[in-house]
Parts: C-alpha cells; structure tokens; sequence
C-alpha cells in the first residue's frame, strides 16, 4: 500500500474516531479555544456521539484512513451543506469535519481523506464542497487551500465557553 486506505466508518471505529476528534481538537485549537474546555472534552462521550449519529444514518458520510498497519488514523465526515445543524436543500455539500490524529500529522492521512470526499460529493451531484474553519487556524486553512478551497466571505463566530470563536467559510467547485 502507497498510502492511507480510505473506507467507511463502523461502529466498531468509534472509540478510535472519538480519540481523534478530541485529541485532534486539543492539539489543533489549543490557544484558539479556552484550555478548560480542550481540557474537559471526554472520548467516551465523544464515542457515545459517534455511535448514536452513525446508528441514525441519513446522509451523512463518515470515512477513516488506515495507516499500511490497518491503524485507523484520520476520520472524516461529510453531507448536505447545513446552516447551523440545520440541513438546508442548497445542492452544495459541507466538510463537518476531518482530524487526523496528532500523531500521524503529515504523512497524507488527511489529503486522502479530502480527496475522497471531494469525489464522493462530486459524484453525488454537489455543486460545491464548502467547510467551517476557525479563522484563527493558519495550519488548516493552508491545507485546504493547497487543496484548492478558499475563503468564500462569509464568516460566523460560535461561542465555547463564553469566548467567542470565528469561523470562516471555505468553497471549492466540483
């Protein structure tokens, strides 16, 4: 194997997709979002969240890539572009989420997990892939806008434990 091996969630990757997420968000975001609330997140509730969603269905895609040793080291999570969690019926598809675990930074986990979603969602018939980035995040938005993303203008700030947090909105054609 070259690279990653891109393949759907299961259940049974929960608890490693959970580890991701929360290790992810705590090595990313640290000094971008207050240290308490990096510091309380739990990868059992984490894991909880996953299986509950994925049990639910719909059309939401979960993808993982494995390392040449079967490991899952990244996950990624895709489907119809929402407007807060609201679902809204615009044609363009929306990057939930992507982490890779930090272990396993730069060897091509996340590009492939990209990739694949970006075909995915180009073969489902979206006109546009567009994600939610903290604008704060120079790491991330260099990745996806060597993946050929970019900052479309639109800008929403969230609020994490009484900090507020600005996002910006990226778009790529399909």
């Amino acid at each position: 194997m070259t690279g990653p091996r891109i393949r759907e969630m299961t259940r049974a990757d929960c608890d490693r997709v959970a580890e991701i997420r929360v290790r992810g968000w705590q090595h990313a975001y640290r000094g971008m979002i207050p240290q308490s609330y990096l510091d309380g997140l739990s990868v059992a509730e984490d894991a909880e969240r996953r299986r509950a969603r994925l049990v639910q269905g719909g059309a939401v895609v979960n993808l993982v890539a494995e390392d040449a040793a079967g490991e899952v080291v990244g996950w990624a999570c895709h489907g119809p572009y929402r407007e807060g969690e609201v679902q809204v019926r615009t044609g363009d598809a929306e990057l939930y989420a992507l982490y890779v675990h930090p272990d396993h930074l730069g060897r091509g986990a996340g590009q492939a997990l990209l990739a694949e979603s970006v075909t995915r969602c180009a073969a489902a018939g979206h006109g546009r892939l567009l994600l939610w980035v903290l604008k704060e995040n120079a790491r991330a938005r260099r990745f996806y806008e060597r993946a050929g993303l970019r900052p479309d203008g639109a800008e929403e700030p969230f609020e994490v434990d009484g900090v507020v947090v600005p996002e910006v909105r990226y778009a790529r054609p399909l």
